[in-house]
């Protein structure tokens, strides 16, 4: 199932390559590759900019991480990508943004279809 690409908040500045700073430049970098879909490569810039501090690329890297769990990735089983963006994104700082939700929820939705493919009924929630 397809996420709306996900946009950042108007009223803040983007802090990609622009703003000069080293988490900026890993930024831009995460979305230069991401454009070229070299997922990979975008998932080691944006964890890189999440890691220095900013703010929208733990998001961005939940979501680049659940593609890869989607599409398989060598050496890395999509079981541990999706809870490696699942921790991301439930760590975002604008975890509660309407952007991020629908992450988190297309996330969880990814989860059980990899438990579907598995043949392992989801733990029930609460």
């Amino acid at each position: 199932m397809p996420v709306r690409p996900w946009s950042p908040d108007p009223g803040r500045p983007s802090g990609g390559i622009a703003d000069g700073t080293a988490a900026g430049i890993f930024f831009g970098l995460g979305e230069l590759y991401e454009r070229m879909r070299d997922l990979d490569q975008a998932a080691g810039w944006y964890r890189r900019a999440a890691e220095a501090g900013h703010p929208d690329a733990a998001l961005r890297l939940g979501a680049v991480l659940g593609r890869l769990a989607d599409t398989g990735r060598a050496g890395i089983s999509a079981e541990d990508l999706l809870a490696e963006a699942t921790r991301w994104l439930s760590g975002a700082p604008d975890a509660t943004t309407p952007d991020a939700i629908e992450l988190i929820t297309d996330m969880l939705n990814r989860h059980q279809r990899q438990a579907a493919r598995r043949g392992v009924e989801p733990a029930p929630a609460g």
